[in-house]
């Protein structure tokens, strides 16, 4: 089998688990926008009487296990995308380095280097997503009080408030989004493709790196790259496919952007000379 085929099988392979996993995250997140409909729905049919409270209070229970639902389900995906998948696409990276280096004789194995790298990956992505639940939740529990309040003041036959609308309750409250820095909005979908695709690239391109290092023995590894896609960020003057690159400096700069797609070639063919002719291994 040529490089190129093999190359593109990794790629496919990665791309079949960023596909998965935002998938499955992004369905999550539907539950609670799901249950954000069906609560409003619910409260805007409710109307003044003696079971108004009652009624009320029902739906706010309901919503209440959309939450726990959310939650667990978001966090089971979590917690197997850090002890499982991770694990399984570095270990994919490391193997495609064999391959590449015509060094796959004997199976790859997880060396203590290759486990403490993986370790802190994967404890790093794990954090970095279970925050974004645990923002969710909280985010959806504000909705929630305020949705109730709402609805309770409607009801109120001694002091009845103005019902503010799905609308301008949802624009209050949009659950189907994930807050960025500075405050700005991005919807779940869109972030969860974003984040699985910088974690699943980072790791398999961090597998392939450490493996170039220490089972193939080379210094050197050539980059393969979008066209005009720099080194440390995608706008960076200094483009990175076709270059040459320490792997200690790719160990820096695994991927240069969310949706990068940045793949190495190891190069024990390259002693000390960066000017090296490329091309490839023979």
């Amino acid at each position: 089998m040529s490089t190129p085929t093999r190359r593109r099988s990794l790629r496919s392979r990665l791309l079949a688990v960023v596909t998965n996993a935002t998938d499955t995250l992004a369905a999550a997140w539907r539950i609670l926008t799901r249950a954000q409909q069906t609560l409003l729905n619910v409260l805007a049919r409710i109307r003044p009487g003696r079971t108004a409270q009652a009624a009320i209070r029902a739906a706010g229970a309901a919503f209440q296990q959309a939450i726990a639902a959310f939650d667990r389900t978001a966090i089971a995906f979590i917690e197997r995308w850090a002890a499982t998948d991770l694990p399984t696409v570095y270990r994919a990276g490391g193997t495609e380095a064999l391959t590449l280096a015509h060094r796959d004789t004997g199976e790859w194995t997880w060396t203590p280097r290759h486990q403490s790298t993986i370790t802190a990956l994967s404890a790093q992505y794990y954090t970095d997503l279970t925050n974004r639940v645990r923002e969710s939740v909280r985010r959806a529990r504000a909705f929630l009080r305020d949705a109730l309040t709402a609805a309770r003041g409607r009801v109120d036959r001694l002091h009845p408030a103005r019902w503010p609308g799905r609308t301008a309750l949802i624009d209050a409250h949009p659950l189907d989004t994930v807050i960025y820095a500075g405050n700005t909005r991005h919807p779940a979908a869109a972030w969860a493709h974003a984040a699985i695709a910088w974690q699943t690239y980072t790791t398999a391109n961090s597998g392939m790196l450490r493996t170039t290092a220490d089972e193939v023995g080379a210094d050197w590894i050539e980059v393969r790259d979008g066209p005009g896609c720099g080194w440390t960020t995608h706008g960076d003057s200094d483009e990175a496919d076709g270059s040459l690159r320490t792997v200690q400096d790719a160990l820096s700069h695994p991927v240069a952007h969310p949706h990068c797609r940045r793949a190495f070639l190891p190069r024990p063919d390259v002693i000390t000379r960066p000017d090296y002719a490329l091309g490839g291994l023979a």
